[in-house]
């Protein structure tokens, strides 16, 4: 199983189970491609609007707030050790909420697809280029379809 270090910095909204919150993003990886053995270690903040702006300049150079910061240490052809820290992602739940206000599945669909998109970006999909944007968002919903039918994303990811 892949082990999970993540901190909830984001006040407003509801930390999720631990345990729950490690299987999904174990599954996660998984079914976005990547390896699942031997088992690695995630990072994952969650910040807010403030906080994701500042990381986003500070880490990327990038102007204002985001979704999704990924961090991937995977090389091609390249072993890792046992509980390496291989993928990093800074999640942003106040992106979740105004974004999931807007689309079915609410805040909580959200949350997982900012994971599963950070997991999609460190198993080499992009989304830079139209064509890139089109397969990842393909991906996303391949990967949503079968998390959904093996999580309750509404009793992961409570907002409140």
């Amino acid at each position: 199983m892949i082990q999970l270090n993540s901190r909830w910095y984001c006040r407003s909204k509801k930390v999720p189970c631990k345990t729950d919150l490690r299987r999904f993003v174990h599954r996660a990886a998984e079914v976005a491609g990547l390896p699942v053995t031997p088992a690695w270690c995630c990072n994952i903040l969650f910040v807010g609007d403030r906080r994701m702006a500042e990381m986003n300049m500070e880490l990327l150079g990038h102007e204002g707030t985001t979704d999704v910061i990924t961090f991937c240490y995977f090389e091609e052809d390249v072993p890792f050790e046992k509980d390496e820290v291989m993928v990093e992602l800074i999640v942003n739940p106040d992106a979740a909420a105004r974004e999931g206000a807007k689309r079915p599945g609410g805040y909580s669909r959200e949350v997982a697809l900012y994971i599963v998109h950070g997991m999609l970006h460190s198993a080499g999909e992009d989304d830079l280029e139209e064509h890139l944007r089109r397969r990842m968002r393909r991906r996303e919903r391949e990967c949503m379809d079968i998390l959904e039918k093996e999580f309750d994303l509404a009793l992961l990811f409570r907002e409140a």
